[in-house]
């Protein structure tokens, strides 16, 4: 059957696809509403209609039972072909519409208004639709209501709508990351594999050939030690930077804080010239372990490296608010100036120093410690004074 409608037919059919909402099953959401239009109207029956191709279906609906009708004997195309923004209509007003309506609806209704659901091109997706078995006249707050409800339908059609684009583009997103993951993950490992055999022959030169170079080729092969070395730290930062998207798929889980920081602080104590203060009681409920002890072995490591003084401290604090879990790790380092604490979390960004050892760094160590941070629905800020130390702190969500 060809529909006579204000729009072209096949037009609107294809923006109804675009929805994606046809013969769906019903949503709480839109169960309230039809629940509230029955209501503000005080009559028996609501119904939220989607207009298909040959049937209306009943998305949502209060005081009736029927889940589909034929779309040439239902009241929503009627609604459609209207063309009016509210289509009323009492019995004595078309007896035989409300006879040919009652062998479908299973009641003998009197009184129906429809106010067709339209988008922002002017396409009518589906009609709210109030049905009462007596005839009446709304008044005007009844009518502002119904108008007020239908706004709110097309939004959480839209909203339906636009949150299915939202997943098409994430999905496609999490694929183009993987493969840039497995991109990285493959070219690292060709690199740090040529990068190990650099790094061994050079120190093999080095040991056998012991005396025998001038102080120029031997100044030439630390060099080119200390580059392969300072490669295979960027390229393991770049691996560990992609692999932190795991750490963030991992189960939430309740955390003993003291347990955590101590096992961390066993990896580092070790020196004679360190000192790391953490926390004795506290437990964590529902928290991203490997994530937390990734964060903390990034700062506690980055705060020991960039500290040229002879006794290194460390102190790791912890409160928490009803909303977030609050930490800082304080320490005595070397520090930097305040124009470089809002570039330090960026990716690849260094702040041209070496740490004690003569390493440069690789500006990913941090990026990380931030991206790990805000997927836990947290934030990161430091202070620091140059030749005093830094306080990092930062929060994560509690849920």
């Amino acid at each position: 059957m060809e529909y006579k409608t204000a729009f072209n037919e096949k037009l609107r059919q294809s923006v109804l696809a675009d929805y994606d909402i046809s013969k769906t099953t019903t949503e709480e959401d839109f169960n309230q509403l039809t629940f509230l239009a029955a209501t503000i109207c005080h009559a028996p029956t609501a119904f939220l209609s989607i207009i298909d191709r040959d049937l209306v279906w009943l998305k949502s609906k209060t005081g009736i039972e029927i889940d589909e009708i034929e779309r040439k004997k239902a009241f929503a195309q009627r609604t459609l072909e209207s063309k009016e923004d509210l289509f009323c209509i009492n019995y004595s007003d078309a007896p035989h519409v409300f006879d040919e309506a009652g062998k479908h609806y299973h009641d003998h209704y009197k009184f129906y208004i429809g106010l067709p659901l339209k988008n922002t091109e002017g396409y009518t997706i589906g009609v709210l639709s109030v049905l009462d078995t007596k005839e009446r006249q709304l008044k005007k707050y009844q009518v502002e209501g119904l108008q007020a409800l239908a706004n709110q339908c097309m939004k959480l059609f839209e909203f339906a709508k636009q949150n299915k684009r939202f997943g098409v583009i994430q999905k496609k997103l999490k694929q183009k990351y993987q493969e840039l993951e497995k991109f990285a993950s493959v070219v690292s490992h060709d690199i740090k594999s040529p990068l190990a055999n650099i790094i061994s022959l050079t120190e093999l030169l080095k040991v056998e050939n012991q005396g025998k170079f001038d102080e120029e080729t031997t100044q030439y092969l630390n060099y080119l030690n200390e580059s392969s070395y300072s490669l295979r730290h960027y390229v393991d930062g770049i691996l560990s930077f992609y692999r932190s998207e795991h750490i963030l798929e991992k189960d939430y889980e309740n955390v003993d804080l003291h347990n955590l920081l101590s096992g961390i602080a066993h990896l580092y104590d070790v020196a004679n010239d360190v000192e790391i203060d953490y926390p004795e009681t506290a437990t964590l409920k529902n928290v991203n372990k490997a994530a937390l002890t990734q964060v903390f072995l990034n700062l506690v490591s980055n705060a020991l490296k960039y500290n040229t003084k002879e006794h290194r401290k460390i102190q790791i604090t912890f409160k928490q608010t009803e909303a977030f879990y609050h930490f800082a790790v304080i320490d005595n380092g070397d520090g930097f100036s305040e124009e470089n604490s809002s570039k330090i979390f960026e990716l690849f960004t260094t702040l041209d120093t070496n740490d004690r050892d003569g390493n440069p760094g690789s500006g990913i160590g941090l990026a990380t410690v931030k991206k790990l941070i805000n997927s836990m629905g947290g934030t990161i800020k430091v202070n620091s004074t140059p030749g005093e130390g830094s306080t990092f702190q930062f929060t994560i969500k509690r849920v």
